[in-house]
């Protein structure tokens, strides 16, 4: 049987600040952070380094312009599966983690499919080719849906703190 952590983290209020200037900027030095919030260095260094251990802040990462880069095609693709055993979502998941054009997968319900991954790709030919020799050569995968985001309306990283206490 799974088991999953479900332990919520008491969060407070300086807390609450911490983690939502973090999600504006994660390069911030404490000392920026610190007065940010409102607290001198030692005790900001504290909080964050808890809020670490707790599991609360994961990793820390640079968010990258795509077109500029010239990743200009996102993909949203639903995948069915031919079969729904743990071995056979095991393996998808597996294979899916491997390919760095996926940038996020989802097993969902309440769709004609499976899985949803987002997949950044420089334009359609190499869109193409992404899902000829890699997706749909992954064993179990009986049914591929595209679609192609026009315009990325809200792209944030930020989760919604507004709801803790």
């Amino acid at each position: 049987m799974l088991k999953q952590s479900r332990e919520l983290v008491k969060i407070d209020k300086t807390d609450r600040r911490i983690l939502e200037e973090l999600q504006k900027e994660g390069s911030l030095t404490n000392q920026e952070l610190a007065e940010k919030v409102g607290l001198s260095p030692s005790p900001c260094l504290r909080r964050v380094k808890a809020l670490e251990e707790a599991g609360v802040i994961l990793r820390r990462a640079t968010i990258l312009d795509h077109k500029k880069l010239g990743l200009s095609l996102t993909a949203i693709i639903l995948i069915g599966m031919d079969r729904h055993t743990p071995e056979r979502f095991a393996a998808f998941e597996e294979k899916v983690s491997g390919y760095p054009e996926v940038q996020e997968c989802y097993l969902i319900t309440g769709q004609d499919a499976d899985y949803m991954l987002k997949v950044v790709v420089p334009d359609m030919d190499h869109y193409h080719h992404f899902l000829l020799n890699h997706i749909t050569r992954i064993q179990g995968v009986s049914g591929v849906h595209s679609s192609f985001v026009l315009r990325r309306v809200i792209d944030s990283t930020s989760l919604p703190l507004g709801y803790l206490s």
